[in-house]
């Protein structure tokens, strides 16, 4: 690797040229590190429900095209530009799309996960250099817009310091990419928004990667009822073996809300409500599910029709909560280590997250099987 530090790298990217088009394999520049950055040679990735719906979205100020997607990744630093001391050539790194500088008020907070020398958005550019800037370039030397300022879906990529944790190189990389994003993201709902306690009730509305990774969390936290709410039964037998109890199925509740039925399950309404879907309605559900005097509810979906959310005054009075969290409230540098740690000493699952592995020329197909439900997490290999 040190014989391409400071020069441009020429690879495979995995591009996509308008909205909705599938991605084609091109070959790419990638430039060195510029200061602060970090380059890194991508080992494996994966795919999130973002991805998709970025993919889909038409053209806006945060929906550009060409693109690199990808945001969940492992991989090994390249070559590191000036002023980095926190990782080094060599090192296996996982990237993130929430900053965590580590020196401003947010970062140095336990109040936020939030980075107020980086704040989040999702218009493309580098952190340092504004909007519209990119490390990467196609044949034609034209740009081509990074992800979160992530895009692993490419062979190399350029990230800003901020966004990249080391980990321990003990922990399998396929492993070490469900950390990226969305393991740590339902575990950190679990342990450090909600902060689930023993014996506690638990309702996730939405069993996604993201939903089962809230239950992994209240499950070693021991709550004592895990809810799985969804409307795919194939859900059910994976929920299982990551600590769900229970299961709701909107479809066969038949005259009964599936707040009604939480409710008689709890005796009362859930402790601690997840929402990881992304849809105002469901958010309301899970919020009219919750206890009163102390229920409360985390939402952690993206809502997918940009619909406000209109919950019932009075429950708020009744002592009700109602929480956004973006990354499960997680701090990347000091928290992703210990989740990393967590699954080495055998108290953290992330194998029953994967359901597929693919090679990166077929990555079209882990969006087919995420689109159609059929997925949890598909491991992409760059070169296996």
């Amino acid at each position: 690797m040190g014989k391409t530090a400071g020069k441009p790298i020429r690879c495979r990217a995995a591009v996509c040229r308008a909205a909705g088009e599938a991605l084609v394999m091109e070959e790419i520049e990638v430039a060195p590190p510029k200061a602060y950055e970090v380059r890194i040679k991508i080992l494996c990735t994966s795919l999130c429900h973002t991805d998709v719906t970025f993919r889909k979205m038409p053209s806006s100020p945060i929906s550009i095209f060409p693109r690199i997607f990808g945001h969940e990744a492992v991989g090994v630093v390249e070559s590191v530009g000036e002023n980095v001391t926190d990782v080094k050539e060599g090192d296996t790194v996982v990237p993130v799309f929430l900053a965590n500088c580590e020196d401003c008020r947010d970062c140095k907070s336990k109040k936020s996960n939030m980075c107020t020398s980086f704040p989040f958005s999702g218009t493309p550019g580098m952190p340092r250099d504004g909007p519209g800037t990119s490390r990467f370039t196609d044949s034609n030397g034209e740009i081509l817009h990074n992800f979160l300022g992530v895009s692993s879906f490419s062979e190399y990529t350029v990230m800003d310091v901020a966004y990249v944790v080391k980990i321990c190189p003990e922990i399998p990389v396929d492993k070490a990419c469900l950390l990226s994003c969305g393991v740590s993201t339902g575990v950190g709902a679990a342990w450090k928004v909600a902060d689930v306690e023993a014996g506690s009730t638990v309702a996730i509305f939405g069993l996604v990667a993201v939903g089962l990774a809230v239950a992994e969390g209240a499950r070693i936290r021991g709550a004592s009822k895990i809810i799985g709410v969804d409307v795919n039964p194939e859900k059910f037998d994976i929920g299982k073996k990551l600590g769900v109890t229970d299961f709701v199925n909107p479809k066969e509740c038949g005259d009964k809300s599936v707040s009604e039925v939480i409710k008689e399950i709890t005796d009362g309404g859930a402790d601690y409500c997840f929402e990881c879907i992304g849809l105002a309605s469901l958010m309301n559900d899970a919020f009219t599910s919750c206890r009163d005097g102390w229920g409360k509810t985390i939402v952690l979906g993206v809502e997918m029709h940009g619909a406000p959310l209109s919950i019932n005054t009075y429950e708020l009075l009744r002592g009700k909560r109602i929480e956004g969290s973006l990354f499960g409230g997680i701090k990347a540098k000091t928290d992703i280590p210990l989740l990393a740690q967590s699954y080495l000493n055998k108290e953290l699952h992330l194998d029953e997250f994967i359901t597929h592995e693919i090679n990166f020329e077929d990555i079209n197909t882990a969006f087919d099987l995420l689109s159609q439900g059929k997925s949890l997490r598909c491991i992409i290999w760059m070169n296996k």
